[in-house]
């Protein structure tokens, strides 16, 4: 059996640069038809989004999922919470390393493996200023090694 295609839909791009990813996850997440039928058409917004625990469930909320056009008066909350789908074991994990201090869950991307949507989140440490320089400064270095041996 081959693996399912991944098509990416959105990206936080602000969290890797904000955030030290320690360990990352994949989740499902309880969509309406027509949030779906948005998302085919490629269009989300996950800038400020955030994961939230509560009572033992994990939701996705302030992700901007915009209304289907062709849809009827019955169209979705563009920023409902969504429930995200993991396993007891993954929660516990979750619910544990969220109590160590300085910790968070972030999301990462939202995609499409096959034909359900997918969303990568991550527990992660808040990286400070001197932190963001350093991997910039990294990120600019491998960017100057790359061109170097281009024009090799």
């Amino acid at each position: 059996m081959k693996p399912a295609e991944v098509r990416v839909i959105a990206k936080n791009r602000k969290a890797r640069h904000q955030y030290e990813v320690l360990d990352t996850y994949e989740a499902g997440l309880v969509l309406q038809g027509t949030e779906v039928k948005s998302l085919r058409g490629g269009k989300a917004s996950m800038g400020e989004a955030f994961v939230r625990l509560r009572k033992g469930e994990a939701f996705l909320e302030n992700c901007h999922i915009p209304p289907y056009d062709h849809a009827s008066h019955d169209n979705h909350d563009a920023l409902a919470p969504r429930k995200l789908l993991l396993s007891k074991r993954e929660l516990r994990k979750l619910t544990a390393s969220v109590q160590q201090k300085g910790l968070t869950i972030v999301p990462l991307q939202l995609y499409f493996r096959g034909a359900w949507v997918k969303v990568e989140i991550a527990v992660a440490r808040g990286k400070k200023l001197h932190d963001k320089r350093e991997s910039l400064k990294k990120h600019q270095a491998k960017r100057e090694i790359d061109r170097a041996r281009k024009r090799r």
